[in-house]
């Protein structure tokens, strides 16, 4: 009985101690899961924390003073499409001018035709005044300005000036985005800019500007003369400028308004950009603008009396100049302002009003600048010696 009863015992103690064994694994198995799944969750926490802030750190790299000058002025550039009712010439009305071809083909001498077009602008006041480009819609019978909120308006032109080609138009509406304006005399040659426009008209696709970014090239730069308009105290700049740019604005880094978008320069037919834009000024578009709203018109009504020709090699070598530029008076009319300015024939125009002379072009597209009753400051070479003359710009007679 004593030997069963030990027998019971031993047996009821390696229960227990088996029991004993497999409760301490289990729990040391669950442990060890919670251990690990405690690590997975706190590694994985820490990779979701690196990556938010390699994102935050990419975002704010991202958004620098470039982007938010696109974010700031995109809102007041518009789209500008444009109806222009052109006049034709028929190219066989010869053939038909005579009384009794008249009479079955009716007058063939001319015809008028409707051309559409397209360009960019910016708005530069919260009351709706627009500038853009003469030839984008200096011309234009029906106007109608697209915003970036998707808004269409119809637009009437103020006033246009073709010989700078620069056009101001108003559109109804309050509280518009606008621009700042900035100073061009405070341009500096290799500054970031940014062009912003509607080039190829695709604005039309989602309502924004298209963005183009480069530097400052040149500034002072004296074009020739394109379909009468003169092209003088341009912005060259590399960003690129496509068809469908043209009065949009060239922003610096800042924000400010420092040109509008006007040509390209363009190499074998090729429409694109090569890097050769060219922007007037925005100091001279203020200006403009400013005429623009009170008269509607620039005034250049006045007269000079010069006759000249541009200097050529045997005119420099006969004046002993080292290079043969500039213009040379050939005629001086009697009782005209030239006259009054003590400018002979003979001298050499080398200068006016600051703006180097380079040629008879030149010349002619500098005095566009002044207005009637303007006195002005003329550098000439006479004799070897500098002189500055003055004249004052009298109404045409």
């Amino acid at each position: 009985m004593a030997r069963k009863n030990r027998l019971f015992l031993i047996i009821s103690i390696l229960v227990v101690a088996a029991g004993i064994s497999i409760l301490f694994l289990l729990r040391k198995d669950r442990e060890d899961k919670l251990f690990h799944e405690s690590n997975e969750s706190s590694f994985y926490f820490a990779q979701n924390q690196e990556k938010d802030l390699a994102n935050n750190e990419i975002s704010n790299t991202r958004k620098n003073i470039i982007t938010e000058t696109v974010r700031k002025i995109s809102p007041a550039v518009v789209g500008i499409n444009v109806i222009e009712i052109r006049e034709y010439r028929d190219p066989y009305s010869s053939f038909f001018d005579d009384p009794f071809f008249r009479r079955f083909f009716g007058d063939r001498g001319t015809y008028k035709q409707k051309v559409k077009g397209l360009g960019s602008g910016f708005i530069i006041s919260s009351d709706g005044y627009i500038v853009t480009n003469d030839h984008v819609a200096g011309n234009g019978s029906e106007i109608t300005v697209t915003m970036t909120n998707g808004n269409h308006y119809n637009a009437k032109i103020v006033g246009s000036d073709p010989t700078t080609d620069i056009c101001l138009l108003k559109i109804d509406g309050t509280n518009l985005p606008y621009v700042y304006l900035g100073n061009s005399d405070d341009i500096m040659i290799g500054e970031w800019v940014v062009a912003l426009g509607n080039p190829f008209g695709l604005f039309e696709v989602n309502n924004k500007p298209t963005v183009t970014v480069g530097v400052v090239s040149s500034t002072g730069m004296n074009l020739n003369q394109i379909n009468d308009r003169y092209y003088i105290n341009m912005i060259q700049t590399d960003a690129a400028i496509n068809g469908g740019n043209s009065g949009g604005p060239l922003v610096n880094s800042i924000g400010e308004v420092i040109g509008m978008n006007t040509l390209i320069f363009t190499a074998g037919g090729n429409e694109g950009s090569i890097g050769l834009g060219f922007a007037i000024s925005i100091n001279k578009v203020k200006k403009i603008v400013d005429e623009l709203k009170k008269k509607g018109r620039i005034n250049r009504d006045f007269e000079v009396g010069l006759r000249i020709q541009n200097i050529d090699e045997g005119i420099a070598r006969a004046y002993q100049l080292t290079v043969a530029k500039g213009v040379i008076v050939t005629q001086i009319i009697s009782g005209t302002p030239a006259s009054k300015s003590g400018i002979k024939p003979g001298d050499i125009i080398t200068e006016v009003e600051g703006f180097p002379i380079n040629s008879e072009e030149t010349l002619v597209g500098v005095f566009q600048e002044f207005r009637t009753g303007q006195t002005i400051s003329i550098k000439i070479f006479r004799d070897g010696d500098i002189l500055t003359k003055k004249m004052t710009l009298e109404k045409s007679s």
